[in-house]
C-alpha cells in the first residue's frame, strides 16, 4: 500500500456508508521457499449477499502462495502470478506448479518493492511472451524496469529489458502493467517518494506510460516520449470500461485522498498539487476518493455473465480495510458513479490484486504474508468470487 504521513485509519465512504476497520502495524517478513502444492480437493463456498441483492460465493483457488501481487490469465486457462520477492508461478487446472517459472536474482524486494507488475502479450497464443515490472538492485541504485520473457513448458526464458533506470524507492513504485484494447502496453509508476516528479514531463515517475510491445513510446501519445498521463501519486490499478472502451484507474492517496480517477489522454491529475476534493482548473480531480484510506491497489472491470449483478462493475482490491470495493455505474452513463460498498469486509486480510477470469469468476490474491498483517498457515491465497449457488 502506499505509505501516508498521518495515521492510516480504514475506512469512509465519499458518498453513503461507513466502515471502520484498524490497520496493523508493520512487522518483519519473511520469504520462504513456496510449500509444494496439494492436488485439488472439494473447497468449500462462503456465501455473502451485496446491497443490491447480489448473491455470491468466494472459494479458495490457490494457497501457499508468498504476497501475490499480480494475476494474469492465459488464453488456455492457465493463471500467472508473481509473487513479490521476485517469483513468477503458473497455476495449471486450479494447482499450483511446484518449480517457479521464474526466479529473479537481482530482484529489490522490501517494502513495497519487488517483483510487482504482469501482463501477456495480446497474441500469447502465437507469442507466449510475458511482461514483468520489477524493482531492480543494481550498483547505482534502486530502479524500476520493465522486461519481457519468451515462456515455452512453464518457463520463462529469453529474457529482454525493454525500459530500465526509472528511480524506483522502496515506497511509490506503482508498476501495474496491461495491454489496452488499443494493443499498447500501459504502465503505471509512482513518485518514487519525491512528489515533485509526478509534475515533470522529464520523469516517468508519477506516470501512466503508453508503449508499444517492444517497450518504446507508442504512437498517439500526447508528449513524444511514453508519458500518457501525470500527476499520480502512486497508481496500482488499471482497467477499461467494458462498454465505453474509457480507462479508469486506482490511486493511492497520502493521508486518505484515495482515488478513482478516468483518465483522459495528457490529463494532470492534480499529485501533489491538488487531491482528493481539492480542485484546479488545470488539473482533473477524481470521481470518487476515500477518506480514511481503503489502499487501492489492482483494479478490474467484471466482464463475465455468470454473476449478472456484478456485469461491468468496477472491482478494487483494498489493502486497508481488509476489503473488495464493489464500484457500480449508470447503464446509461458509463462515467457516472451509482453506488459503491465494500465486499469481503475483514473476511480475508489484505487484497492485492482482482482480475476477471476465463470462466466468469473474480479471482481476487491476498497480501497477508508482506509484513503488515497476521496471515493464517495456508496464506497467501488467491480466492476464486463465483455465483452463489
Amino acid at each position: 500500500m502506499g505509505t501516508r504521513t498521518g495515521p492510516v485509519a480504514c475506512f469512509t465512504l465519499i458518498v453513503a456508508m461507513q466502515v471502520h476497520a484498524a490497520c496493523p502495524s508493520p512487522r518483519p517478513s519473511t520469504d520462504p521457499t513456496p510449500p509444494n502444492p496439494r492436488p485439488r480437493a472439494p473447497i468449500p463456498t462462503d456465501t455473502f449477499t451485496a446491497e443490491d441483492g447480489t448473491r455470491f460465493g468466494v472459494q479458495t483457488y490457490l494457497s501457499g502462495l508468498v504476497v501475490p501481487w499480480s494475476l494474469a490469465f492465459a488464453p488456455d486457462g492457465r493463471l500467472f502470478i508473481t509473487e513479490r520477492p521476485g517469483r513468477v508461478r503458473i497455476a495449471q487446472n486450479g494447482t499450483l506448479i511446484t518449480a517457479p517459472a521464474l526466479t529473479l536474482t537481482d530482484v529489490a524486494a522490501d517494502g513495497e518493492a519487488g517483483l510487482l507488475g504482469i501482463a501477456l502479450h495480446p497474441s500469447f497464443d502465437a507469442n507466449h511472451l510475458v511482461y514483468l515490472v520489477y524493482t531492480a538492485q543494481t550498483s547505482g541504485g534502486r530502479v524500476n524496469r520493465l522486461v519481457r520473457y519468451r515462456e515455452v513448458n512453464q518457463i520463462l526464458g529469453e529474457r529482454a529489458v525493454l525500459l530500465d533506470n526509472i528511480p524506483a524507492a522502496s515506497i511509490h513504485d506503482g508498476s501495474r502493467i496491461r495491454f489496452g484494447p488499443d494493443g499498447f502496453l500501459y504502465m503505471t509508476m509512482g513518485d518514487a517518494a519525491d512528489p515533485s516528479l509526478a509534475q515533470s514531463l522529464g520523469s516517468l515517475n508519477g506516470k501512466i506510460l503508453r508503449l508499444t510491445d517492444t517497450g518504446t513510446a507508442a504512437p498517439g501519445n500526447p508528449f513524444t516520449s511514453p508519458i500518457w498521463s501525470y500527476g499520480h501519486r502512486n497508481p496500482q490499478g488499471l482497467d477499461w470500461h467494458p462498454v465505453s472502451g474509457e480507462l479508469w484507474e486506482s490511486e493511492h492517496g497520502q493521508t486518505g485522498n484515495d482515488e478513482i480517477n478516468l483518465i483522459q489522454r495528457g490529463g494532470n491529475h492534480g499529485w501533489p498539487v491538488i487531491e482528493g476534493a481539492q480542485t484546479r482548473a488545470d488539473m482533473i480531480a477524481p470521481v470518487l476518493f476515500f477518506s480514511p484510506a481503503i489502499a487501492p491497489s489492482g483494479a478490474s472491470f467484471y466482464r463475465g455473465a455468470a454473476i449478472t449483478g456484478f456485469r461491468n462493475n468496477l472491482f478494487v482490491a483494498a489493502l486497508a480495510g481488509n476489503q473488495l470495493r464493489r464500484v457500480r455505474f449508470d447503464p446509461a452513463d458509463a462515467r457516472r458513479v451509482v453506488a459503491h460498498e465494500a465486499l469481503l469486509q475483514g473476511r480475508y486480510g489484505r487484497l492485492r490484486d482482482v482480475i476477471s477470469g476465463p470462466d466468469g469468476a473474480l479471482y481476487v490474491s491476498t497480501s497477508n504474508r508482506d509484513g503488515r498483517a497476521s496471515p493464517p498457515p495456508n496464506d497467501d491465497r488467491v480466492l476464486r468470487i463465483v455465483a452463489a449457488q
